[in-house]
């Protein structure tokens, strides 16, 4: 349909423009050279199809053998009164149709038309021919802007009801950038949708649409309509991390608000103020989080955010909590290491009550590269006595103390002991 209007409306133009015109000095102050005997353009003979932005005329040629062209005068009646100017010249007497382009929509013109000779000499003028301009046409009748979608708005509308409209141009301006910009085109009279994008969370758009004919006419501006994108989900509350249980760390945390919650990210760094990563999602049913650690006192920070429905995500800039696995147990404290007899005495005190038991580690040294090392476990005392001694070897001794998980503390500065050979009697 849009097709077919075009080539109507194009033949319609062209048969109208048909006698080659050109345009001649609108401001020319010369005062036109007038032959009484030259015949007069019938003013019975016009007729005219006014547009938004052009008057096509139609007359009567005239017969008069001195007579090569006509001169087209022209005034607007709103800002120039009867105070006509020469807009143009047609050269050929045989041009009947001519089409006035530089015209304002919805104005009132008067026209006047004189017959010419080729030596500037010209006729009286028609009577005067008043005609007006079509107006812009409406706006589109409806329009709608579509808030709570994630990053972007869908703008809908009315197709416009004059089949002579072509495209749509969509602007769009916010509280932060008042003026008015143009977004994009939409192809097609009846197309009456557009998505805008990539837009900022939790923001207000300003929307109109402008119809343009196939012309490039442009008809009033629709009615504003504003919409709010999507904000991002509530982040979870009272986040928790423990600093007591071996070798992992819990989370756990209260939901969140948002009734459209899909999943809840945990992110973990050795920082509290950046290097996050993720480390697990789980369902919005789950609550929290174990986290492995193969390593005693490890500290970590947390983040945990929410992702919608929509894959939207709560925002990352909040404060992390700490947490820590279970740390080493203090190592105990060696009071006495002595050789008693045949027998070596250790002695110590307990540096941390989650101690349940202790590790003896015994090393002998029979030679000067040949060293083993023994571990006894499951000392429940504060005194260790070693009778397998042998005379003129070299022992040293740590102790390491145990809690109720298995986590063993460091060990002790070994403490050397010799159970001293006995002299040879002559």
């Amino acid at each position: 349909m849009k097709n077919l209007m075009k080539i109507t409306s194009s033949l319609a133009l062209i048969i109208l423009v048909s006698g080659c015109s050109y345009k001649g000095d609108l401001l020319d102050p010369k005062k036109p050279k007038i032959d009484d005997t030259l015949e007069v353009v019938d003013s019975n003979s016009i007729r005219t199809i006014a547009d938004i932005n052009a008057i096509a005329f139609e007359w009567r040629k005239v017969d008069d053998s001195r007579v090569v062209g006509y001169h087209f005068y022209r005034a607007n009646l709103e800002k120039d009164g009867t105070k006509l100017q020469l807009i143009d010249t047609i050269k050929n007497k045989y041009a009947t149709h001519y089409v006035d382009t530089e015209v304002e929509p919805n104005t009132k013109y008067v026209y006047k038309i004189s017959s010419a000779t080729k030596n500037d000499i010209e006729s009286r003028t028609t009577s005067d021919y008043v005609v007006s301009t079509l107006d812009v046409p409406e706006g589109v009748s409806f329009i709608q802007a579509i808030s709570n979608l994630p990053r972007q708005i869908k703008i809908v509308w009315r197709p416009h009801t004059n089949e002579r409209i072509a495209y749509y141009k969509i602007e769009k301006s916010s509280p932060q950038t008042p003026k008015w910009e143009k977004l994009a085109e939409v192809e097609g009279r009846l197309q009456a949708e557009y998505i805008d994008e990539d837009l900022k969370d939790n923001v207000v758009y300003n929307y109109r649409v402008i119809a343009y004919t196939f012309d490039d006419i442009a008809t009033k501006p629709s009615e504003i309509v504003k919409a709010q994108t999507k904000a991002l989900p509530n982040g979870t509350t009272q986040l928790n991390a423990t600093n007591d249980k071996p070798r992992k760390i819990i989370l756990n945390w209260q939901p969140s608000e948002s009734s459209d919650v899909l999943k809840y990210n945990i992110y973990r760094s050795s920082s509290a103020t950046g290097g996050f990563s993720l480390v697990k999602t789980v369902n919005a049913q789950t609550l929290n989080f174990e986290d492995f650690v193969n390593e005693d006192g490890k500290i970590y920070f947390y983040k945990v955010t929410t992702t919608d429905v929509d894959n939207l995500e709560s925002s990352k800039e909040i404060n992390a909590v700490m947490g820590s696995t279970l740390a080493k147990v203090n190592k105990p404290i060696i009071t006495l290491a002595q050789i008693q007899g045949e027998r070596a005495i250790l002695n110590w005190q307990s540096a941390d009550k989650r101690t349940v038991s202790y590790n003896v580690y015994k090393t002998i040294k029979d030679g000067f590269f040949d060293k083993k090392t023994i571990k006894i476990t499951g000392i429940d005392a504060l005194r260790y006595e070693d009778k397998d001694i042998v005379r003129g070897v070299e022992y040293s001794y740590s102790i390491q103390a145990v809690d109720e998980f298995g986590i063993a503390s460091e060990k002790t500065a070994p403490t050397e002991l010799v159970l001293p050979k006995l002299k040879e009697l002559n």
